[in-house]
This record gives structure tokens, sequence and C-alpha cells, in this order.
């Protein structure tokens, strides 16, 4: 390991690059759907899995529950998705996918999947799927900051 704090040897900073860089180049295939690429990604996880609370959803999406919040506003501003009563618990309350939501994901399938296959040829289709397969695995890896004395604490012990 090299204590080296240049920025190309920053493993945040390379995924953030990396991360805003297929962004954008799903966004752009997205675009004419009025999605981003991160409302696509929620409305088909709700689809394919169903209603699910807003904290399971965004663990689902190893997303903290605020980012959650700031992507699913439009969404239901525009009746793509909704919150319901569970019906198990009335306490609880559970994304749902409308039919105008399950109606424009597949109008936008073919630009989302047009912007994979497109990515797959300029990548490589093996090294995309080794690629999801590590990025799987660096989701699960558990990585936890070390604890920090507070500023006040630090002035304390002077």
């Amino acid at each position: 390991m090299h204590d080296d704090p240049a920025p190309e040897r920053c493993n945040a900073l390379a995924l953030r690059q990396a991360t805003r860089h297929v962004s954008q180049f799903y966004d752009q295939h997205l675009a004419a759907f009025g999605l981003k690429g991160t409302q696509f990604s929620i409305v088909a996880k709700l689809t394919r899995g169903g209603p699910r609370s807003i904290n399971d959803l965004a663990r689902d999406l190893v997303m903290d529950r605020t980012t959650l919040g700031r992507n699913l506003r439009p969404l239901e501003r525009s009746g793509l998705v909704s919150l319901k009563v569970d019906p198990d618990d009335r306490r609880s309350r559970r994304l749902v996918v409308t039919e105008l939501g399950r109606t424009l994901l597949e109008q936008a399938r073919p630009a989302w999947q047009a912007a994979q296959l497109q990515f797959e040829k300029s990548f490589g289709r093996d090294e995309s799927a080794a690629l999801r397969a590590l990025l799987r695995t660096v989701t699960k890896t558990r990585l936890a900051a070390p604890r920090r004395p507070s500023a006040t604490s630090a002035m304390e012990k002077d």
C-alpha cells in the first residue's frame, strides 16, 4: 500500500469519476422519456421486486434514505410511483409502481437496452460482466470509517 495522496491513487475518486461518466451516458439515452438512470433503476427495481418500504428500497439500492427521497419526489409528482398504506401494517407505507410507471418503463426499456449494448460494445461484453461482478463484490464489502474524536474533544486535550 502507498501512502501517496495523489488523486490518481484514490479509489473513491476513480469510482466517482467512472460513475459520473456512465451515469451521464445512461441519462442521455433515457432523456427522451424524462428519466435519469437512477430513476429508471428505481422504477425497474420496484417493478421487478414489488412494493416495499422506502427503507428496504434504500438498502437494496445502497442509497441513503435522503438521497432516495430526492430521487422519488419527481417520480411521485409524475405519477410513476406512489406511497400506499401497507395492508399488513396500516402504520407503514410501501412504494408502488403505478400503471403509468409500468408503461413508461416498458417504453424506456429499449433506450436502456441500447445503452447497455453500446456500453458492452465499447467496454467489452466479458469485461462488462466482470465489472458488474466486481462492483457487486465492492458493495458487499464491509467498510467502516474509523471513529474520530470530535473537534471539541480534540481541543479539550490541549
